[in-house]
């Protein structure tokens, strides 16, 4: 059973899929592991310690995914590197399959099978695989650390021989696995906080982490959740109050992050330029969806945009931004995942196609797009 890791190929992308530590592991299950040489580098991992750890260097991706029977990724694989994947190969990654049909029905046509890590159900046994909340974890923390570095001023009140220096007021608007650790990070740096969502579960975490909930309570807000634990989107009229309550606190705020995603769909826009507009010079926004579209208007995807003196930061791939990290949680996500596609007896691959998390993850099989969200349009 060989298995290969190769070298992340989307500019700006400097994770890896695999670390030392996994290699062994990988080792331990009976693979063979090839890493791409390079691939680690971004992240502080040199070809010598994958060696070390027992894994082979292949000089390049071709030569990685040879014979292998998994190929691990963090981003899909390129049109380049889908050709040269081994046909029934099994492919492990962040797939970005909404309005990426096109590249799905590659990954099938080129007859592996695609997992899309993103697509991990929300399950006990599933935590451990999640790989949008590790990596979300760490935007959420880098988002307030970049927030900080923009910032003019400090953030922890001060007092001084030369006078006190207010705290920094912060204001985080989505409190998923983001917004809860850049309200617990905004926290320790001495920031007062406020925070907002639409799930009215978040308001007790919110307050357990001391900072204080802001939301518009009514009887749409308290069946604002889904079963699968994401937030639904609010009705127009819901939106219009609750932008009225938010647009009179940003004002007064210094840091606005913003972080609200609902899987498939752009980002809602929840910061207009009005809003914008009303914050005083030298306020930082962070727009941590800036990738789907952005939460923020003025927002641009890789820039700091200033206008009126507020700076909006627009910083993709911000989990990125801490590589090696980022990798470290990456790796073990995939590890554990593909620790359950493996006969440990055996030390073969041994997939149970019927697995609930095999189902929910499993775009492409046999040649074909076989699940049921993407399958290609007629």
């Amino acid at each position: 059973m060989r298995i290969a890791v190769l070298k992340e190929t989307v500019s700006g992308e400097p994770r890896v899929a695999a670390t030392p530590e996994t290699v062994k592991k990988f080792a331990a299950l009976g693979a063979q592991v090839a890493v791409e040489t390079g691939a680690g580098t971004a992240s502080g991992i040199p070809d010598a310690d994958y060696q070390a750890a027992g894994a082979e260097i292949a000089k390049s991706a071709k030569d990685a995914a040879k014979g292998a029977a998994i190929v691990l990724k963090v981003r899909r694989p390129s049109e380049v590197e889908v050709k040269a994947l081994p046909k029934g190969a099994l492919v492990v990654g962040i797939m970005d399959p909404h309005g990426n049909e096109a590249a799905v029905s590659a990954l099938a046509d080129q007859g592996v099978s695609a997992f899309a890590m993103e697509l991990m159900p929300r399950i006990t046994r599933a935590q451990v695989m999640d790989v949008l909340s590790s990596q979300a974890n760490l935007a959420g923390y880098r988002a307030v650390v970049d927030a900080a570095a923009e910032y003019g001023r400090a953030l922890p009140m001060m007092m001084t021989a030369a006078g006190t220096v207010p705290a920094a007021k912060v204001f985080i608007m989505g409190v998923g696995v983001a917004g809860l650790q850049a309200i617990a990070t905004a926290r320790r740096l001495g920031a007062v906080v406020t925070a907002t969502d639409v799930r009215p579960a978040t308001k007790e975490q919110v307050e357990s982490l001391g900072a204080k909930f802001l939301a518009v309570e009514d009887e749409e807000f308290k069946n604002a959740q889904t079963a699968g634990g994401y937030a639904k989107e609010m009705s127009k009229e819901y939106q219009a109050k609750q932008a009225a309550l938010v647009a009179s606190h940003i004002a007064k705020q210094d840091i606005v992050i913003t972080t609200a995603l609902i899987p498939g769909r752009p980002a809602p826009l929840l910061v207009t330029q009005e809003m914008v507009e009303s914050m005083r010079p030298g306020s930082v926004l962070i727009d941590l969806a800036v990738e789907r579209g952005g939460n923020v208007a003025l927002a641009r995807p890789g820039q700091v945009v200033v206008h009126n003196g507020v700076k909006i930061v627009g910083f993709e791939n911000v989990p990125g931004r801490l590589a090696a990290t980022a990798s470290s949680l990456y790796a073990r996500n995939l590890y554990a995942f593909v620790e359950t596609l493996v006969d440990k007896n055996a030390k073969a691959l041994a997939v149970n196609w019927d697995d609930e998390l095999v189902k929910a993850t499993c775009l492409t099989r046999d040649g074909a797009v076989v699940h049921p969200a993407f399958q290609p349009k007629a």
